[in-house]
C-alpha cells in the first residue's frame, strides 16, 4: 500500500528553530489538514457601505457596514466579503497596469446577457477591453475590475 502523504519541502519553508514553526507547518502540511479557516477577501474602497451593497446585491448576500468597514455574508455565514475604506483610494487601471488590479472576483452566472443586464442596472461598467468569450470583465463603482463567468 501506497502512502498518500504529501512529501515534505523544508527548501520552502524557512528555518526559526526558536519558534519551532518550522516543524509544526511541515506536520500539518504532511498530514494535509488545514490549520485555519473561512478564508476572507478584504478590498480596499473610497465608500465600504456602496461597495458592500452592490456585491451583496448581486450575490443575494446580507451586508453588514461598520463605518470604515463593511461586510456581507451568505445567509448561512460560510463566507465574507471584506471592504475597507481607504483614504486617497484610487481605482485600477484595467486592462493597463499604471494602478494594478492586484486581484480581482470572477463570479459564475448561468446566462451572461443577463448577468450583464443585473450588474450594469446595480452600477457596474462594462470593461471596453473585453479579451474572451466565456466571461465578461466590468467595474464595479469603485473601479475594481470583476468578472462574469459561465465557464
Amino acid at each position: 500500500m501506497q502512502s498518500t502523504a504529501v512529501p515534505r519541502r523544508p527548501d520552502r519553508i524557512p528555518e526559526t528553530r526558536a519558534s519551532g514553526i518550522r516543524a509544526t507547518v511541515l506536520d500539518m502540511t504532511d498530514k494535509n489538514t488545514a490549520f485555519a479557516r473561512y478564508p476572507a477577501f478584504v478590498i480596499d474602497c473610497p465608500d465600504p457601505d456602496a461597495l458592500a451593497t452592490f456585491y451583496g446585491a448581486i450575490l443575494g448576500w446580507t451586508v453588514k457596514p461598520e463605518g470604515d468597514w463593511a461586510e456581507i455574508r451568505p445567509e448561512d455565514g460560510s463566507n465574507c466579503i471584506s471592504f475597507q475604506q481607504v483614504t486617497d483610494y484610487r481605482a485600477p487601471d484595467w486592462p493597463g497596469q499604471n494602478v494594478p488590479q492586484q486581484m480581482h472576483l470572477d463570479l459564475m452566472v448561468e446566462d451572461l446577457d443577463q448577468g450583464e443586464a443585473a450588474v450594469t442596472a446595480l452600477g457596474a461598467t462594462k470593461a471596453d477591453h473585453q479579451p474572451g468569450t466565456t466571461f465578461r470583465v466590468f467595474l464595479d463603482p469603485a473601479g475594481h475590475p470583476f468578472c462574469l463567468c459561465v465557464d
